[in-house]
């Protein structure tokens, strides 16, 4: 395991993430949708970051991955509680590997009538991508495609408490 980035530094990037995101934000009725389980940690963190006045954070629960691979087709394991009719939402995730979840999610949230729907990872892959998902409108690190854990990524389940992020070899 090779750590990429310290607890200090993820820190340091998720407090100027905020920055960004409150500024843009700032009049706007913002909902934080965490995707679950690789973004709980990352989200939370971020969260207590962002100022707006009239903001909101859910959660839903997606996945596309067995074991290290992603099975291409994502599975909703569960919906968002609150309403997002007439919200931006922020969609925030661990990592933009492939762009399936960030492309379908956006795509089944849009129809379910947000104003608008963005999204802010922890880590974005450099590496190309054959869904609508190019990059993420905000992103902590960009990272080599290696396959990482930490700061709620995981593998197999395991991994996900670590306070900073690494890549498994």
């Amino acid at each position: 395991m090779e750590i990429l980035y310290s607890k200090v530094e993820i820190q340091k990037r998720i407090y100027l993430l905020g920055q960004e995101i409150s500024a843009f934000y700032q009049h706007s009725p913002l909902t934080i949708v965490a995707l679950l389980n690789g973004a709980l940690i990352f989200s939370a963190d971020l969260a207590r970051t962002i100022t707006c006045e009239d903001c909101f954070l859910d959660c839903m629960a997606v996945n596309s991955y067995r074991g290290h691979d992603s099975s291409g087709e994502l599975h909703f394991r569960c919906e968002p509680k609150l309403p997002v009719t007439g919200r931006h939402l922020l969609l925030v995730d661990g990592v933009l590997d492939t762009g399936l979840t960030l492309s379908k999610v956006s795509e089944y949230l849009a129809g379910r009538g947000a104003l608008s729907v963005r999204s802010c990872v922890l880590a974005e892959k450099i590496r190309p991508r054959a869904f609508s998902t190019r990059h993420a409108d905000w992103c902590a690190f960009q990272v080599p495609d290696r396959y990482l854990v930490g700061c709620g990524m995981d593998s197999n389940e395991n991994f996900r408490q670590l306070p900073y992020i690494a890549a498994l070899d």
